[in-house]
């Protein structure tokens, strides 16, 4: 299998992004899906916005997770004003949408920790049509709770410690964010605003490679005795993990 770094890509490092994880109602994915691939990719990206990502969630069938990009708070301020308030896609197709929603509020503005840790993704011009299959591979998001604001110590520690042992172990990471603390500019969408995280994202070429990572990184000695132990110590609570598959339109693949 091609490998992300070897297929056509380009620079992409935009200091806002939104993290969205929606609770949709049982039965309900697959047409989401479908009409959010099919009426909200272009029509958002129209209004100023780079449409991300978009997942399946393989650890709750009601779940969809989704990320966008914005150049700016200004921007993303402007961008969803013009989108939720303006644009004829989601005056004509909002509804729909919010039909099979039980919850929308899971959300988190982000920002990478600095530019060489954002996302490089596919050129959206490549992007592939709505019948196109899903792309393979898997995209694990995994949101590091904290009691404080990330000092720079946790992050080196995550860059210098923790990464490179998942990276012996088989991991790929793609993009390591913090929250961006500034004040949500269209609060008509809440955010989670009351959190200290950070979160990575790796990926992986499949399930199995993923299991095969896991197997690895649990038979690393150094992991169990020393750098797990001491993420978990700077931690509050566990790590929560997402195991995402990118629908057929997602530009974050692996």
């Amino acid at each position: 299998m091609t490998r992300a770094s070897e297929r056509p890509t380009e620079a992409f490092a935009s200091p806002i992004i939104d993290l969205r994880q929606y609770t949709l109602y049982p039965g309900t994915r697959d047409d989401f899906v479908n009409l959010f691939d099919g009426q909200f990719v272009e029509t958002q990206e129209a209004c100023g916005m780079t449409l991300i990502g978009q997942f399946r969630d393989l650890g709750d069938p009601n779940k969809f997770v989704w990320m966008r990009g914005f150049d700016s708070l200004t921007s993303r301020m402007q961008a969803l004003n013009e989108f939720y308030l303006h644009s004829e896609a989601w005056a004509r197709c909002g509804e729909q949408a919010r039909s099979c929603m039980i919850d929308s509020t899971d959300a988190l503005m982000l920002k990478p920790i600095c530019p060489e840790r954002a996302f490089r993704l596919h050129n959206p011009a490549l992007r592939p049509a709505l019948e196109s299959p899903p792309a393979p591979g898997l995209i694990v998001v995994t949101l590091y709770y904290l009691p404080d604001r990330p000092e720079p110590d946790f992050l080196d520690f995550l860059c210098n410690a923790v990464e490179p042992s998942q990276a012996r172990a088989g991991a790929r990471i793609v993009g390591l964010f913090t929250r961006e603390y500034s004040a949500n500019g269209f609060p008509r969408l809440p955010l989670r605003e009351n959190e200290h995280v950070v979160v990575s994202f790796a990926a992986y070429d499949s399930i199995d490679v993923y299991h095969r990572y896991l197997t690895a990184i649990g038979q690393d000695g150094h992991w169990r005795s020393d750098v797990y132990p001491a993420l978990v110590r700077r931690l509050y609570g566990r790590p929560q993990v997402l195991r995402l598959s990118p629908t057929s339109r997602s530009l974050l693949r692996p």
